[in-house]
């Protein structure tokens, strides 16, 4: 198991060099910068002005030499300073990933706690109507798109119905405190929250089924059922533990999205989260603040697929790795 955590550390050190090359080639690409769109509209800025702007923002050099100068500061730890948000980029990162992780943490809960059990019974009752209702409902979690569905649940629950708030973290006219205040957050999160939930319960849904209906097949459930053991205990004492292996490997890859923040549903719902930051960022060709950003996204993804495949060795003694 050492062997195998420190040789995927190793490899994981190139891959981070090959996606950051890659990265920082994009964002140079691109048809604008920042300079052009800070400036953009303005007609009283000159050409020299431009110049003189990219030179103090770094944008003056080639791609190899900026990137070279980017390697050298973020081996260091120094990502740069955010253009938009005038402070380190990864202090920016630090300061909001907390707000996605808020956000993303009771939805990552509800659909464990969702997802799976209508899995089973889904699988257990295959081809009878509660099958069909669950399956129907998982792909239409699936098929929605998180803007359409976060629209019509504004539209119902914020604009006619006035339950929740429509946008925003917190009440702007109120000074709250503590408690109230958490509260008050907490109101704001209900709507993202059920969007990124729905979205989210119909493909761990269908995994869940469609291992659940693999091992239902197997050999020594068939045995069990033959020695008299009630359907139940058949179902949650022998099937449900095995369907687990691989559930929780899917899981594991599934924590770090907690801190990488949803762009779009953060956006309609302008929540300052990771990823809302993020687009802004994007938009205004914000290269340090990008460039730790997807690093960032980068590092959870390595360490992610690492704690999958750990939590498949701990949960399956027949797995070795090597």
């Amino acid at each position: 198991m050492r062997q195998f955590i420190v040789r995927r550390l190793f490899i994981s050190i190139f891959i981070l060099l090959g996606v950051s090359m890659i990265i920082y080639g994009l964002l140079r690409m691109a048809p604008t910068d920042y300079v052009s769109t800070m400036t953009q509209g303005r007609p009283d800025v000159t050409q020299e002005m431009k110049d003189q702007l990219a030179e103090l923002y770094g944008l003056n050099k080639g791609i190899v030499e900026g990137y070279i100068d980017w390697a050298k500061s973020a081996v260091k730890g120094d990502f740069g300073n955010s253009f938009v948000y005038s402070k380190p980029a990864q202090d920016v990162i630090k300061d909001k990933m907390w707000i996605s992780f808020w956000m993303a943490l009771p939805s990552f809960i509800l659909q464990l706690l969702i997802a799976i059990p209508l899995g089973i019974i889904s699988a257990t009752k295959q081809y009878t109507a509660t099958d069909y209702s669950v399956t129907t409902i998982a792909l239409l979690g699936i098929s929605l798109p998180s803007f359409f569905f976060a629209a019509i649940l504004q539209r119902i629950f914020a604009m006619e119905l006035k339950w929740f708030p429509l946008q925003g973290m917190v009440n702007a006219r109120a000074d709250y405190e503590g408690f109230a205040l958490i509260m008050d957050m907490a109101w704001h999160f209900v709507l993202p929250i059920t969007v990124l939930t729905v979205l989210s319960i119909g493909g761990l849904m269908r995994y869940s089924r469609t291992n659940m209906l693999e091992v239902l097949n197997a050999d020594y459930i068939r045995t069990a059922r033959a020695k008299g053991l009630s359907e139940h205990k058949v179902i949650y004492k022998h099937a449900f533990r095995n369907t687990l292996i691989p559930i929780v490997t899917m899981v594991g890859g599934m924590i770090p999205g907690l801190f990488s923040g949803a762009m779009i549903t953060e956006g309609i719902f302008s929540i300052e989260g990771l990823g809302y930051v993020g687009l802004k960022a994007l938009r205004a060709g914000d290269i340090p603040f990008m460039m730790a950003f997807t690093m960032f996204l980068a590092v959870l993804t390595l360490f992610g697929t690492l704690l999958s495949d750990i939590l498949y060795a701990v949960v399956d003694p027949r797995v070795r790795l090597k």
